[in-house]
């Protein structure tokens, strides 16, 4: 069967054979009586459709569909709840305040699978921090001085504090004091205290650039370093070697265990301006020095500078080396910054910093908690009681009248006495107890001399100074 394409008519095509068709739907083009060949698509001409007329029909099915017989789709919509015994007025999914109750003696055989592994819930509670001193002594002459460092703590409960030229001793156990030396020329006076790791020699630093070496328990003094140009500020003990700073910007290293022209081993001259803060780690592997340059420095065992950093705005005095961290440094600023700053001393990388709001003049770590205690000048001279790491102030202990410019930890960890303007020295227990004495085993062999010192008469009125009152 053939095709015949319109305007060309052909005859005589055998069956079984077939000829190509070509449909064309063009229009012909005006004034031309040839169509256009080759056309692949069909617009088409809107104009003569009726849009509003097309939309009423399909209103008008779609009205006769409703009234009369269900759709397809009404019909699976039954014949799917009639298999899932659904209701026609209930729904499979529905929002709801809260969540139906199970039946009455319902046990979920999956509770302990998934409990097990939960923590137990433990209500954040906080200790009590006692806010008032317990314990004040009159300490006249004591300089004001925020450059100088005046009172230091022994592991045998000595408290050594200098007032003007002279050095005394107070036993916190007895309330006894007497006074170990006096620098003899008029003028002079002591500027640095440091205690030896076993608490039996006293070094002494004076204002004639001296470094002294006494023995606490024969009151006898046993060497005297000179190297120095200036006054002795600040002092630390590694063991052995005596690290003494000074006025005249420099760090002396003395190894006691030599003879006075060999015992100098190293002198540093990172600081352009006074060292008012020095301190070894407890490991006995960095020196820490802080200078009136707001120059922090950190040194190796070897003496040998590893980082050297100035984000203070101000002289650098308090040092605190973490107890349980080796490598973590507090550092405090003086009036002009009032930032405490913690660094990673083997990086030098600043890990946090907090506006105190007033100078920096002393730390203390908390010995057997993540707390640091901070004593502070202007404008409150209070003492302030830090979380570690969260910063946050857990106590704030009010009492002095002037700036709380030395600061020192007891043996037993939990006491603390500082020194201030006001010339007084107060006892404080902001620490509280360790937690070995808590259970009745404590290690720490110094318990009870806090408690002592606090109940002692004190017998201090031939000196003086150090006459406890109140």
């Amino acid at each position: 069967m053939s095709s015949t394409t319109p305007g060309n008519t052909s005859s005589g095509s055998p069956l079984g054979t077939s000829k190509s068709v070509k449909l064309n739907f063009g229009t012909k083009t005006p004034g031309n009586g040839k169509s256009k060949e080759k056309m692949d698509r069909f617009i088409p001409t809107r104009s003569a459709m009726d849009f509003d007329s097309a939309n009423f029909s399909l209103s008008k099915e779609n009205k006769q569909g409703e009234q009369g017989s269900p759709s397809k789709e009404e019909s699976y919509q039954k014949a799917l709840a009639a298999s899932l015994s659904v209701h026609d007025s209930s729904r499979i999914l529905a929002f709801k305040q809260k969540a139906p109750a199970a039946p009455e003696g319902y046990e979920n055989s999956l509770k302990s699978l998934y409990n097990q592994n939960l923590a137990p819930t433990v209500k954040k509670t906080f200790r009590h921090v006692p806010t008032t001193q317990e314990r004040i002594l009159d300490a006249p002459e004591l300089m004001d001085d925020y450059y100088l460092n005046l009172l230091d703590w022994s592991g045998q409960n000595l408290i050594a504090v200098a007032l003007g030229r002279s050095v005394y001793l107070w036993n916190a156990a007895s309330g006894g004091v007497e006074e170990l030396c006096t620098v003899p020329n008029e003028g002079d006076y002591i500027s640095a205290l440091k205690w030896g790791s076993d608490g039996n020699f006293l070094a002494v630093g004076t204002s004639d650039a001296k470094v002294q070496i006494w023995d606490a328990n024969r009151r006898k003094q046993v060497r005297e370093l000179c190297g120095h140009t200036n006054r002795v500020s600040a002092l630390s003990w590694n063991g052995a070697v005596l690290s003494s700073g000074s006025r005249d910007s420099t760090i002396a290293n003395w190894d006691v265990r030599k003879r006075r022209d060999e015992a100098c081993v190293a002198r540093l001259t990172v600081h352009e301006q006074e060292v008012c803060g020095l301190e070894w780690s407890l490991c006995g592997q960095q020196l820490a020095s802080g200078g009136n340059d707001n120059v922090l420095a950190i040194h190796d065992a070897s003496f040998r500078l590893c980082h050297k950093v100035q984000a203070h705005s101000a002289a650098v005095k308090a040092l605190a080396w973490c107890p349980y961290q080796s490598n973590l440094l507090a550092t405090g600023g003086g009036t002009a910054d009032r930032h405490i700053r913690f660094w990673n001393t083997h990086t030098c990388a600043m890990l946090s910093a907090i506006d105190t709001g007033s100078q920096v003049c002393a730390l203390q770590w908390n010995p057997h908690a993540r707390e640091l205690l901070s004593s502070h000048g202007y404008s409150k001279n209070q003492l302030c009681l830090w979380k570690y790491p969260s910063l946050e102030k857990v106590a704030e202990l009010t009492g002095h009248t002037g700036r709380v410019l030395h600061m020192a930890t007891g043996p037993d960890g939990c006491g603390v006495v500082t020194a201030g303007a006001d010339e007084t020295l107060r006892f404080w227990r902001p620490f509280g107890e360790p937690p070995s004495a808590k259970d009745g085993d404590s290690k720490l062999g110094g318990g009870a001399m806090m408690g002592a010192a606090v109940g002692a008469g004190g017998s201090a009125g031939g000196f003086g100074g150090l006459r406890s009152i109140r």
